[in-house]
């Protein structure tokens, strides 16, 4: 494919855009090619700037689940547009959207709206931190929970894809309170608690792992923390930034039956707009300004755009049959990439959960970051330029999801497999 204009357009980012993009996994730098630019997306399909057509399996990072510019949220937002698309006062679209957001995640009982999932992740720990009157807190390497200062160490996708091992500019102090310990390890976090318990003020994690490509909970690991918490007066929360209403209407707490102090939401709840939000049990969101001490503010918290485009989509998301379809469908992805590595004869291990899914390129089980980072990166490089060429776009980092939606048809998903066969069957050389 050609991508002249993307060309074009990359070298006139990068002279007023650091490293021309303004998110660094958009840049391509870690699969060896320049950012393919957009121009427009409608269903299961992407065209970049020089007219060339993929069908998309990153959904924006998650949250298109019902495709790029579905119906019904452009016809809300369109007539919220002629209202106004920022007032800095109250709406009652936001608290319809609050009262949907309470009904479908099982956990949260009040729920403040934010602007990103970053700024609900730090929020998040600053809230359990007021609550609890303690000052540590406990995140798990390769866990991604935005880029606030206390929360960017052993961080994930973004960090792991370029190489950065942290980031300058966060100093000793910010993350001080920040405990890292490996994920799907219980034993480890049981030895913490018992050795500074009374210190800590909150356990977060992503419930499913969504930054070190698709990593699932151990069996009973999320039970365990729940346990753990409640013996050490812990509050535990879920960052389901991907996972909330893409695993299950009522995210991964739904799906596996653990319920968090808090819960973290974002992308996916504003139908494709900016958006965050925060939430949990009634005692502790209470202690949240201006009814309690806690300071929290934003002039866009609770967009009218944002929360029209979200609620739109929780109501579309709302209806009978909706997360089976997507169990469906996540399935057929599933048994189409498995049947290309055995038809390729390559190790590779697969994930899923629900509509997301990762393939790693290694030969052993992933269950934390150090297995994960087994991985073989130049290889997944070769394998995205591939499906690329096969106008099938899927993340440029090896640690991240691939997504599946409602707008894929069977055949775009049996597209993208048997892509990914003639791909793989490329990449390996068995006589070496």
């Amino acid at each position: 494919m050609r991508h002249t204009n993307s060309s074009r357009l990359f070298a006139e980012a990068c002279r007023v855009i650091p490293g021309g993009v303004n998110s660094p996994v958009r840049a391509f730098k870690s699969v060896g090619l320049e950012p393919v630019f957009y121009d427009r997306a409608k269903g299961s399909r992407v065209w970049d700037v020089d007219g060339n057509e993929y069908i998309d399996f990153v959904a924006s990072w998650g949250p298109m689940i019902l495709g790029h510019a579905p119906d019904e949220v452009l016809d809300a937002v369109r007539e919220q547009l002629e209202r106004g698309t920022s007032y800095g006062a109250p709406t009652e679209v936001e608290v319809r959207m609050a009262e949907a957001v309470v009904s479908a995640v099982p956990s949260v009982e009040m729920v403040r709206m934010v602007s990103s999932g970053t700024e609900a992740t730090m929020s998040a720990i600053r809230l359990a931190r007021g609550y609890t009157g303690r000052e540590k807190f406990i995140k798990f390497d390769g866990n991604y929970h935005g880029h606030s200062d206390a929360l960017l160490c052993a961080a994930g996708s973004g960090l792991v894809t370029l190489g950065i091992p942290g980031t300058p500019g966060v100093t000793a102090s910010a993350i001080a309170d920040t405990i890292v310990l490996p994920y799907n390890d219980l034993g480890a976090v049981s030895a913490v608690l018992a050795e500074v318990g009374e210190k800590v003020a909150a356990i977060i994690l992503e419930p499913v792992a969504g930054n070190m490509g698709v990593v699932p909970p151990a069996e009973e690991y999320l039970a365990g923390l729940r346990a753990l918490c409640d013996e050490y007066g812990v509050l535990l929360i879920f960052d389901e930034v991907i996972t909330g209403f893409r695993v299950a209407l009522g995210g991964a707490q739904e799906r596996y039956g653990v319920m968090p102090d808090l819960t973290t939401l974002g992308k996916i709840i504003g139908g494709g707009f900016p958006v965050g939000a925060f939430g949990g049990k009634r005692e502790i969101m209470e202690h949240l300004a201006p009814i309690g001490p806690v300071y929290q503010a934003g002039t866009l918290s609770g967009n009218p755009v944002a929360m029209i485009a979200g609620l739109a989509l929780v109501d579309a998301l709302s209806q009978p049959g909706v997360y089976d379809e997507l169990e469906r469908k996540g399935a057929l992805l599933e048994s189409g990439l498995r049947s290309a590595v055995r038809s390729a004869g390559i190790d590779a291990y697969l994930t899923r959960v629900g509509s997301m899914a990762c393939m790693f390129f290694t030969a052993e089980t992933v269950r934390d970051w150090k297995s994960a980072s087994t991985c073989d990166t130049e290889r997944y490089a070769r394998y995205f330029t591939g499906m690329l060429d096969h106008g099938i776009t899927i993340a440029p980092s090896q640690f991240e999801a691939t997504f599946v939606g409602l707008a894929h048809s069977d055949a775009d998903i049996i597209a993208m497999t048997d892509a990914a066969a003639e791909v793989l069957a490329t990449l390996y050389d068995r006589r070496a």
